[in-house]
């Protein structure tokens, strides 16, 4: 099986110097990549990750299922009853780069959590182009189902199909990048590359912080005029802090595109909602294919509320299950169940936090005696899968603090119909021949 090479496979690497070469392809964005070597030394792995032509179908199988339900009323209704009074605002568009991160193991893939705005797309995509392959069969596999030489194009047109969907016609005029403080936010860096992205396709765009814009007379502005469309990359999803309130009545007030929005992360982003997702008796009441319930009972990490009824159950069984704030982010306040103390579980009642069965993650050996923990993550909007990327890290969450690990690319096998010659297996085990 392909997923072989990540146990042998040690000769595809990252290449520095074509690295070097895609971060800086833009004139502008000279000395960026010197600041990503400054802010993120370790958001680059230096090996891919092999996944499976099955479990890469298997996951787009998983992704439509969420999707098929999560368009259904009876649970959008079901959902928006935990969400704030903003999610039943309905600005019209599906929000950009939705993130659907997976455990692969196996049994196959489980999707373990859902992410509205999923950072690193076009970061991975510049590792994409700086791979070095070690023979002409690892040159053959694929990033996913957009070609890599394809995938700025694809972003840029996925924002503006966001600008059409809100009711506009063109392309916006004006673009935000937008996030609490941003020169202080590990991506930081993405933000740049992305305004330099906006700005290729002649699209006018700038990276700011929410304090900087103002909202009156029914126009959102920064210093040099009218925002028309902004990318949001706020972990305040329901834009209720006072610092978000340009933003928060412009949104509202439809006077600008505001991608993602509250209402994508209430509908699939909320933890909670995996617990929808997951209940069989629900799934099948709302009249939901029993083909697609089998899909989403196999694909999706088991989650349930936790509450103080079920407090002595979910300790009992606690070294099986992870914890998680419903609508937390990057892993922070959560929590393996066999290292919890009751003090922290004290926390965890009080609070609103999902149980989820403890799902363990790929492995990707990093070299011949060495190995580290792997996660896959599909960019998808509009349920179409863009991109495939994976993170590679030690310890008990992602953190992009460990020398070795960080976003690395997802290779794979091109999809049915496209002529390919197998692969063989590299490095310290050469010759043993690897089928998808």
């Amino acid at each position: 099986m392909i997923e072989t090479l990540n146990r042998d496979c040690f000769c595809v690497s990252l290449d520095a110097d074509a690295l070097r070469r895609a971060v800086e392809a833009d004139p502008a964005a000279h000395g960026l990549h010197r600041l990503i070597e400054e802010r993120c030394p370790h958001v680059f792995a230096a090996l891919p990750v092999f996944v499976s032509r099955r479990h890469v179908d298997a996951m787009a199988g998983i992704i439509r299922a969420v999707q098929s339900v999560a368009a259904l009323p009876a649970y959008r209704e079901a959902a928006l009853e935990w969400a704030p009074g903003i999610a039943h605002f309905d600005p019209g568009t599906p929000g950009a780069f939705m993130g659907y991160d997976f455990h692969l193991g196996a049994v196959g893939p489980r999707l373990i959590e859902i992410n509205t705005n999923a950072g690193g797309a076009l970061l991975n995509t510049i590792l994409a182009r700086a791979q070095r392959a070690c023979c002409e069969d690892i040159e053959s596999l694929v990033t996913g189902p957009v070609p890599t030489a394809d995938l700025e194009r694809t972003f840029f047109e996925m924002f503006a199909m966001e600008w059409q969907r809100a009711g506009r016609s063109g392309l916006p005029g004006r673009i935000a990048i937008v996030d609490d403080a941003p020169e202080q936010q590990f991506l930081y860096p993405e933000f740049l590359l992305f305004a330099q992205l906006f700005r290729r396709f002649g699209v006018e765009a700038a990276v700011h912080d929410p304090a900087e814009l103002s909202f009156a007379d029914g126009v959102l502005r920064d210093a040099r005029g009218q925002i028309d469309l902004v990318y949001n990359r706020l972990t305040d999803f329901s834009l209720e802090a006072p610092a978000h309130a340009a933003l928060r009545d412009a949104y509202l007030a439809r006077a600008a595109a505001i991608t993602p929005h509250p209402r994508a992360h209430a509908i699939h982003a909320d933890k909670r909602n995996l617990s929808l997702l997951t209940d069989s008796g629900q799934l099948r009441a709302w009249g939901v294919r029993d083909s697609t319930v089998e899909t989403l009972l196999r694909g999706v990490a088991r989650t349930e509320i936790v509450s103080e009824a079920d407090a002595n159950r979910l300790w009992a069984a606690r070294r099986r299950l992870f914890f998680k704030p419903s609508t937390g982010y990057g892993s922070k306040a959560a929590y393996r169940g066999d290292k919890l103390t009751r003090r922290v579980w004290a926390e965890i009642l009080r609070g609103q936090y999902v149980a989820q069965e403890l799902v363990a993650p790929g492995e990707r050996r990093v070299g011949p005696e060495s190995s580290m923990k792997s996660d896959v993550r599909n960019y998808v909007y509009a349920g179409q899968v863009q991109l495939l990327a994976a993170r590679i890290y030690q310890g008990q969450t992602t953190n992009f603090r460990t020398a070795g690990g960080g976003f690395a690319p997802v290779l794979t096998t091109p999809a049915p119909g496209v002529e390919r010659r197998p692969l063989v297996a590299c490095g310290s085990r050469q010759g043993i021949a690897v089928a998808d």
